[in-house]
């Protein structure tokens, strides 16, 4: 009798798999003003830089003068007590959110929009910036840290500057216990054997004097086998 694969226990979910939301501060969304067209602009102060386990990038807690309060990526350089503003004709300042319309090309953002009101999807990584290539009517032309250029809504909002926590990757983790630590937070299994490691009743790939593995295999092998070399989606000259 053979044991379950880790795809097979990764497929079923449980505890080892799933991440720890209830230790998260909560999400970095910028919030939802109204009228994506406004030029109103508010003030805002930074009350507190913050820790978010399993998150690269520390967390600004930033209150509104109009009482409202959400989290931030935080830019490099940012202070607590720190003066920000939001809206279309806010600052060009380090920490400051404007629609992509109203920044100048060159300038670099992170925490980007796609759309107008999803809080920001992209450049949210610790170090991480996209720079403003230029301007198309109401889209604007970014350059992502990719080095893929995008065409995104001018009245999708950024924050001004580079995200901080810029150099975390290379600082080496030195030993199991720090990589075991980040593991617990980010929902990592870890250690994962490799299968040609393990015995022939434990995987695919295992048993045998000699390394082996990477079997091809089918789309429609069951998950207890599907490991290895998964056969291509598709075959032939496109057309």
């Amino acid at each position: 009798m053979g044991k379950r694969i880790l795809a097979q226990r990764k497929g079923r979910g449980g505890s080892v798999f799933t991440s720890p939301r209830w230790i998260h501060i909560g999400p970095a969304k910028y919030p939802n003003l109204g009228s994506k067209d406004t030029e109103e602009t508010l003030e805002g102060r930074v009350e507190a830089i913050l820790h978010d386990p399993g998150r690269g990038v520390p967390l600004a807690l930033i209150k509104l003068s109009n009482g409202l309060k959400f989290y931030n990526i935080a830019a490099e350089r940012l202070k607590e007590g720190q003066r920000i503003q939001v809206g279309g004709k806010a600052e060009l300042a380090p920490g400051n959110i404007l629609p992509l319309k109203s920044v100048p090309d060159g300038t670099k953002v992170f925490n980007v929009e796609l759309d107008y009101g999803d809080g920001g999807r992209i450049v949210r990584s610790s170090g991480c910036y996209a720079v403003v290539l230029g301007h198309a009517g109401n889209n604007v032309y970014v350059s992502l840290p990719s080095g893929k250029t995008r065409l995104i809504s001018g009245f999708a909002r950024a924050t001004i500057g580079v995200a901080a926590g810029g150099g975390r990757t290379e600082k080496p983790f030195v030993k199991a216990g720090a990589k075991y630590h980040l593991s617990k937070v980010k929902a990592w299994k870890y250690p994962e054997v490799r299968g040609k490691a393990m015995g022939a009743y434990a995987h695919p790939h295992g048993g045998g004097s000699h390394p082996k593995g990477g079997t091809p295999v089918t789309h429609g092998t069951p998950p207890g086998a599907k490991v290895g070399h998964i056969s291509s989606r598709r075959t032939g000259r496109r057309k």
